[in-house]
């Protein structure tokens, strides 16, 4: 399929902070891609919650789950705008490579505990990690990614005028012009990762019970899609199925729609252009955005604020809150690797140690670690 003008162009890439050979068969976004899917970092999302934890069962999704889900999303639209797919592709394969165990509720456990240094941000996380964390090469620390991958994922939420540290540390040696926009495929992978999220937790809320569909009926252009799924079966589990395929397709039609409409106005002839516009060509009408926005306060007050889910996340924070407070203070109980790098306890070096350390744990690792830190019973 021809790219259009606007799209990244692998023959233009400006290139790795550390020099490699190009391959023969692969494009340098197709590499990042593969680099991505086979780190460390990526197999543990499998084992990373977005809003049960993993003992809820197995249906729900996992951050693996939900990255694979938005990476389908976003190539789906990557290829009708034509960009370039792979790059698009990876962006939504990567950008939850930070996230700690048991999702926000973890983060927020882990930004507590380190707030005197820093606190914790999953977006500059998952930019250390790629950077920084995975150990694949004899020469260098990171995956060595492309520019244009470092840069999507910096900028995953638009323009940054304050980045985190490891972001704008990166920055110094190797400038992703933070100040911009960010190219169509970046911000295709981000408005694919909203779109996920909202429809996988509306499926998610509806299987574990925690609201009806008749909760929903009242909602903005979702109402309707409760109504036409309802007519076709009674059949609950099959509704919830017609009402995911369908809110999908209908935010994912809006936003082809809308962004092409966007991208006729800005005419853009190159990837700079993207770079240059005042705001994103990507986008809903304002129609979905407004039912967008009613299904996010929706799911916040009845999923995310529900007593259950109020129980795991208050139990998710108080471990990884205990678990940072604990090493930091105490670095001595680290494991041995881990011990010589943080130093000093209640030290910025030892901070960073911990952080890394937590946001690495799965949920599981977590909660063991947990129980081997303050149950006497347990093995250490």
């Amino acid at each position: 399929m021809t790219k259009a003008p606007y799209a990244v162009q692998a023959r233009d890439s400006r290139g790795r902070q550390h020099a490699q050979p190009d391959s023969d068969d692969r494009s340098p976004y197709q590499r990042d891609r593969d680099r991505v899917v086979h780190c460390s970092a990526f197999r543990k999302l499998q084992y990373k919650t977005q809003v049960f934890v993993t003992r809820e069962g197995d249906f729900y999704r996992t951050r693996l789950t939900h990255s694979l889900e938005v990476a389908q999303i976003a190539r789906s639209i990557a290829r009708t705008l034509g960009l370039d797919e792979d790059l698009t592709e990876c962006l939504a394969l990567a950008h939850d490579l930070g996230h700690p165990p048991f999702g926000h509720a973890g983060e927020r456990g882990l930004n507590e505990a380190l707030k005197e240094f820093g606190g914790f941000d999953h977006n500059d996380q998952s930019f250390r990690v790629v950077t920084l964390l995975e150990q694949r090469y004899a020469a260098f620390d990171g995956l060595n990614l492309s520019w244009e991958t470092l840069e999507g994922l910096a900028k995953h939420n638009g323009p940054l005028k304050n980045p985190p540290p490891t972001i704008a540390a990166f920055n110094e040696a190797m400038p992703l012009d933070l100040n911009r926009q960010t190219s169509a495929e970046a911000q295709v992978a981000a408005f694919s990762d909203d779109v996920a999220y909202n429809t996988h937790d509306l499926d998610d809320g509806l299987r574990a019970g925690l609201f009806e569909f008749e909760d929903l009926l009242d909602l903005p252009v979702i109402g309707d899609l409760v109504r036409r799924a309802q007519a076709l079966t009674t059949a609950k589990n099959r509704i919830r199925h017609e009402l995911s395929r369908s809110v999908i397709n209908t935010l994912v039609h809006d936003a082809l729609k809308e962004s092409e409409r966007r991208l006729a106005a800005l005419n853009p002839q190159s990837t700079e252009d993207i770079r240059n516009a005042a705001t994103p060509v990507i986008g809903f009408s304002e129609e979905i955005r407004v039912a967008n926005v009613a299904l996010k306060r929706f799911l916040f007050a009845r999923m995310y604020r529900h007593w259950r889910v109020n129980r795991q996340t208050h139990k998710a924070e108080h471990v990884t809150k205990t678990l940072a407070n604990l090493l930091l203070h105490q670095p001595n109980l680290l494991p041995d690797d881990w011990r010589d790098r943080a130093g000093k306890g209640g030290t910025a070096q030892a901070a960073e140690v911990v952080r890394d350390y937590v946001a690495g744990m799965t949920d599981r690792y977590a909660l063991d670690e947990f129980s081997r830190l303050t149950d006497p019973s347990v093995p250490a």
